[in-house]
């Protein structure tokens, strides 16, 4: 969907540009996972084995990869609700705050996992659009943000504890933990910029 230089968006068009790119992720998601059944399982190799110099090209790419159907599944939900929440705010912003978090949740896995274990998957950048979620509205001392990121809060913060938590066997814990620490840095990073001595700025969804 094309925009002219300056134009405003409505917000039935940034819903539906939101809606767009988190449903066309999560099919990106499916559609990998197919392939990677269909292939006897070859892309599982894209995950990161922690310390391996030739790993470190698999850190972007271990974002978009499961192990199996279920893994794909568990991703999906939080991912749309929170990828849609999150790109409402702007479409590039979106992309700079969900690159940020696959880089340093990437890198944070490559360096302190057990290096016996390959990890994959987007459950670090669902916990990074969380805590990024949860701090935009103060960050940006929007009212609404707030709203929307206390109500996430409520319904999905002790999901996000266990997530985090080492005892949690079976899953990446510290791929949770630097998502989730990657998405608050992410709200500072990416804040919105109101020019001194002006009022609240007005950003077209990119």
């Amino acid at each position: 969907m094309a925009k002219t230089a300056g134009a405003e968006w409505t917000t039935s068009e940034r819903a539906r540009a939101a809606a767009k790119i988190a449903v066309c992720w999560v099919a990106l998601l499916w559609a990998l996972e197919a392939g990677d059944v269909a292939t006897g399982h070859a892309l599982d190799a894209y995950g990161i084995v922690a310390r391996e110099p030739a790993e470190l090209a698999d850190v972007v790419p271990s974002a978009f990869m499961h192990f199996g159907f279920a893994h794909v599944a568990a991703n999906s939900v939080p991912l749309l609700i929170f990828g849609f929440l999150a790109a409402l705010g702007g479409i590039r912003r979106f992309l700079a705050v969900s690159l940020m978090i696959i880089l340093v949740d990437g890198l944070g896995v490559w360096l302190v996992s057990p290096s016996d274990v390959n990890t994959a998957g987007a459950s670090g950048l669902v916990f990074g659009l969380f805590g990024y979620l949860v701090v935009r509205g103060f960050v940006d001392r929007s009212l609404l943000d707030v709203g929307v990121g206390l109500l996430i809060g409520a319904v999905w913060g002790s999901s996000i504890l266990v997530g985090i938590s080492p005892a949690n066997t079976g899953v990446s814990w510290q791929g949770h933990l630097f998502g989730l620490l990657a998405g608050i840095a992410a709200a500072f990073v990416f804040r919105r910029r109101t020019p001194a001595g002006s009022g609240p700025s007005r950003q077209a969804l990119g």
